[in-house]
């Protein structure tokens, strides 16, 4: 698990902000439907954003976080992962998500996330629109990975994804994957992060600059694994840069 269910982004709202948000169910390209939250506060041209999950799939934290991307002008959807085994109703602390995520396949979330990126970019009736991925976890691995799936991306942004470790589907990781990255990638890692060592994360750094592919990795040395949370006080510092970091991101390459 990467964060539990009562966790909340670190990030305070914009009082006054007008943002409308709205509980959605696409339909991916093999005729599944899929649940999916929708925040808008776009302004016109202004960049949207896709948000994936951690392991839980879509609940209140990734709602929250859409929100928060759409008071600061970006469009948003966070997506579930889990349409087809579990299908689109809203789910509490008691969803049994290991038997669902271990059931998942980098193809189908390739296709839905296809799905939300053509969402957001009829949402404007423009079809550049520049739209970024951002995703935790499990959720991070795959937002880098669709820098490869030829949605048109400009940034594809991972908090503590694991950038060599195998899919549940067995296909290859990231890392095997770099030649193939199409737009630049922004990593957020935590330092003291056990399940990811700084020695994968460079391994990563290593292929990506020999393969020529557009990045920046920032690691916070002492921040564990979903340090990206409210509840963590003593990591307020890091949670503020990787914020800004993040909306620096998608400033710099929407252009």
């Amino acid at each position: 698990m990467c964060v539990p269910y009562d966790s909340r982004p670190p990030i305070p709202p914009i009082s006054g902000a007008a943002v409308d948000t709205k509980d959605l169910a696409l339909t991916s390209s093999d005729g599944t439907k899929f649940a999916a939250f929708r925040a808008s506060g776009g302004r016109p041209g202004s960049p949207g954003v896709v948000v994936l999950p951690d392991v839980r799939g879509l609940f209140r934290f990734y709602e929250e976080l859409a929100v928060r991307f759409a008071e600061r002008g970006h469009d948003s959807i966070a997506i579930d992962y889990f349409g087809r085994t579990a299908g689109v109703g809203k789910r509490d602390e008691s969803f049994v998500y290991q038997e669902h995520v271990a059931k998942t396949r980098i193809d189908q979330i390739n296709a839905d996330v296809s799905v939300a990126v053509a969402e957001l970019r009829k949402g404007q009736g423009n079809a550049n629109r520049p739209v970024f991925t951002v995703g935790f976890c499990f959720g991070g691995s795959n937002s880098w990975i669709q820098a490869t799936a030829g949605h048109g991306l400009k940034g594809a942004i991972g908090f503590y994804g694991h950038p060599t470790r195998l899919q549940r589907d067995g296909t290859p990781p990231v890392i095997d994957r770099v030649k193939d990255i199409e737009c630049p990638i922004l990593g957020l890692m935590g330092g003291a992060d056990q399940g990811i060592p700084v020695e994968e994360v460079d391994k990563f750094r290593k292929a990506l600059a020999t393969a020529g592919a557009m990045h920046d990795f920032h690691v916070y040395p002492g921040a564990p694994h979903s340090f990206f949370d409210r509840r963590f006080t003593d990591f307020k510092q890091e949670c503020d840069d990787a914020w800004q970091r993040a909306l620096a991101f998608i400033e710099k390459n929407s252009r």
